[in-house]
């Protein structure tokens, strides 16, 4: 681990100078993800802003009904805050699928956004990677790339993002706030994270000198009929070789309403908004499942290790649909 200097933020606007101030800072709050890859000498800040003490730790209701989870949230008082539990199950869902206890007691709200990929090679500071260090090549590509990306990928990295958060986040269509020098802004989920193009080490939109304050939900929950079906290697501890958040709305035995996003399978959590489309006006049925599902992952292409996983997708999407659906 290399050296670093230490700050603690004493607000928001301080976060932001701080992180201004010196090339190369990063923020620091239940450190589970950063901490390891300073381990590994993946990351080298020179200097950490602790923010852990800064007020981004509630969770508030918002004018027209959505909910606001505050950057500092622990992923285990946003999983079992009654409000989210009534509300939003399947995020509740996804987040008690993910690591373990222990580490959703210490991971924020914002720290689970940027995490970073679980990709073997970008771990191995003695292997090639584009994401760890730009021209360098990707390893994984001819490597052991069972983990890796089916969809949006690019010759410059198949990496997959790790979060199970963030893919019900994207389901139910949240926006991410931050704030930098300009003021602050909204990030549509969709568009906080990025595929790999030629840029694969820029994992997300948010600027260099801007710090996350807080995820907003629409009022919009699908509390009734909704699903969170995780495919993993063991049932616990495992981050997803492909996983489903399906939202539905029905009436009278037909959809109405519909929202589908995959983990797993690509560089930030894949939604297909034709295949969400397929199902309005449809029945419950099996068949009309498994055509959404052959649209949802049409444009997939697997690698010599994890091919399976196209038709692991289908699958699962498949059967979080007929688990949302009853």
């Amino acid at each position: 681990m290399h050296g670093f200097s230490y700050a603690r933020a004493a607000d928001v606007h301080d976060a932001v100078r701080e992180i201004a101030a010196v090339e190369g800072a990063k923020f620091i709050a239940g450190g589970t993800n950063l901490i390891d890859l300073m381990k590994e000498n993946v990351e080298r800040p020179r200097r950490l802003i602790d923010i852990t003490h800064l007020p981004l730790a509630e969770i508030r209701a918002l004018d027209g009904g959505g909910l606001r989870l505050g950057a500092l949230v622990t992923n285990s008082d946003v999983a079992y805050d009654a409000g989210v539990m009534r509300r939003y199950p399947l995020l509740s869902k996804a987040i008690l699928a993910g690591a373990s206890a222990q580490l959703r007691n210490m991971a924020s709200v914002g720290g689970n956004l940027m995490q970073r990929t679980r990709c073997y090679y970008f771990y191995d500071a003695a292997t090639s990677c584009n994401k760890r260090e730009p021209g360098a090549g990707c390893a994984a590509i001819d490597g052991f790339n069972r983990i890796h990306a089916i969809l949006g990928w690019s010759d410059q990295c198949i990496a997959t993002h790790p979060s199970d958060m963030c893919v019900a986040l994207a389901a139910l269509e949240a926006t991410v706030r931050v704030a930098g020098p300009d003021g602050e802004r909204a990030i549509p989920l969709a568009e906080f994270h990025r595929l790999p193009g030629d840029t694969p080490h820029i994992d997300t939109n948010l600027r260099s000198d801007e710090i996350i304050t807080a995820v907003d939900l629409p009022a919009k929950g699908f509390a009734d009929h909704h699903a969170y079906l995780k495919i993993r290697d063991r049932a616990s501890y495992a981050f997803a070789l492909v996983s489903v958040a399906a939202a539905l709305e029905i009436a009278g035995g037909t959809i109405t309403h519909a929202r589908l996003a995959l983990g797993g399978v690509a560089h930030k959590p894949w939604r297909n908004h034709e295949a969400e489309a397929m199902l309005r006006g449809r029945a419950c049925t099996t068949e009309d499942f498994r055509e959404v599902a052959e649209a949802m992952v049409r444009d997939a292409k697997g690698f010599e290790h994890n091919a399976f996983k196209i038709e692991l997708a289908k699958r699962a999407i498949v059967r979080a649909l007929t688990d949302a659906a009853a």
